[in-house]
């Protein structure tokens, strides 16, 4: 495989901001909450923070394991052809809160963490994965996993690695308008 299947430092780069940003809204779209700010439906179809939350770090350890999977697999033959412009969609796509998503099986929030449990989970969830965006010399555009949604279908493991970022954005909006209510 050729070594363009590795990250440029500007792609690195750039996962790397992507997940330290979303880290830090969504802290601080939690922090000082009180319970009936967690726990409060909205008045549309929805969940309320508290599962918005819990959905997020379950979706960003699922999330790391397609990484994973992807990268255990053997490289794909043609995986230029595959990520072509799939790079940019997933950018475009996964923020965009107009069009609605069910959460995959497993992927549903039922556990009822307090803000203090889910924030240790989500820490830590988001530790290793920047530890191993910072880290990884792997050739991720080389390696495809094959997403549950057929809209996505094959994606990378750098694709992967960027769709946690990009779908703490889509949730972190939701969060923000829920608040609101």
């Amino acid at each position: 495989m050729s070594a363009d299947a590795c990250l440029t430092p500007e792609e690195r780069a750039h996962a790397i901001r992507l997940l330290e940003e979303t880290a830090d809204e969504f802290l601080n779209l939690i922090s000082g909450l009180n319970g009936e700010q967690w726990t409060r439906k909205p008045i549309t179809d929805g969940w309320p923070v508290q599962q918005i939350a819990e959905h997020m770090v379950l979706a960003e350890k699922a999330m790391f394991a397609k990484v994973q999977e992807a990268l255990a697999s053997p490289p794909h033959v043609d995986w230029v052809t595959v990520a072509a412009r799939k790079t940019a969609y997933i950018g475009r796509v996964l923020p965009d809160r107009k069009q609605k998503a069910a959460a995959p099986s497993g992927l549903e929030p039922h556990r009822g963490w307090s803000i203090e449990e889910t924030v240790a989970h989500f820490r830590a969830g988001r530790a290793r994965t920047l530890e191993f965006a910072r880290k990884t010399d792997r050739p991720l555009k080389g390696h495809i996993s094959r997403h549950p949604f057929p809209l996505f279908d094959l994606l990378n493991a750098h694709q992967w690695l960027l769709y946690i970022p990009l779908h703490n954005v889509r949730h972190n909006r939701q969060i923000a308008e829920v608040l609101q209510v």
